[in-house]
């Protein structure tokens, strides 16, 4: 999705310029967009589990019942179009040959790894969490806690590269082609 046009320079000479369409342009800000969103969150929920380790079994439970009444729910809104996005920008990048595809790349394989740390840890102790009693929470509670709060830890570490990596793509693509690329 890129255009080509003629521009003639101020020495007089003809370079053609290659500028992205605005539809690509359209798809890596969402992609930065959602990506940012979605690391900003799992970092606020870092912090926030964090905060919960000195605490005991009732009241991480109740905490932890709270925050799934709805932060599945922005985590789902935020993580697949960042996926989806990050994903077309990288098919565009790879087909234009651009100088950002690797950084792109990478910021895919991570968000991957997010979703499937999600899918496979978090969502499953999530829904297991869901069902907790507050006044009785199960004797191993901690250690559900601590795999869980790891694999978060995973998944947050990873989005805020797949962030820093689209930035860094974005930086780069505006740079000529070396003899690298």
């Amino acid at each position: 999705m890129s255009i080509n046009s003629p521009r003639t320079t101020a020495a007089g000479a003809q370079v053609t310029v290659r500028s992205a369409g605005a539809g690509a342009k359209l798809v890596r800000g969402a992609s930065l967009l959602f990506t940012g969103l979605f690391s900003g969150f799992l970092l606020g929920v870092l912090v926030l589990e964090k905060s919960l380790r000195a605490d005991d079994a009732a009241v991480y439970t109740q905490v932890r019942q709270v925050e799934l009444d709805s932060l599945d729910k922005l985590a789902s809104a935020t993580l697949i179009p960042a996926l989806v996005c990050t994903a077309i920008v990288a098919v565009l990048t790879i087909r234009a040959r651009g100088n950002d595809r690797w950084f792109v790349l990478a910021a895919v394989a991570l968000l991957v790894l997010v979703f499937a740390t999600s899918l496979a840890v978090n969502l499953p102790i999530n829904g297991d969490q869901a069902d907790w009693s507050v006044q009785a929470p199960p004797a191993d509670w901690a250690s559900v806690r601590d795999r869980w709060q790891f694999a978060h830890a995973v998944r947050t570490v990873s989005a805020v590269l797949a962030f820093c990596s689209l930035i860094f793509g974005l930086l780069r693509s505006g740079r000529r082609p070396s003899s690298n690329d």
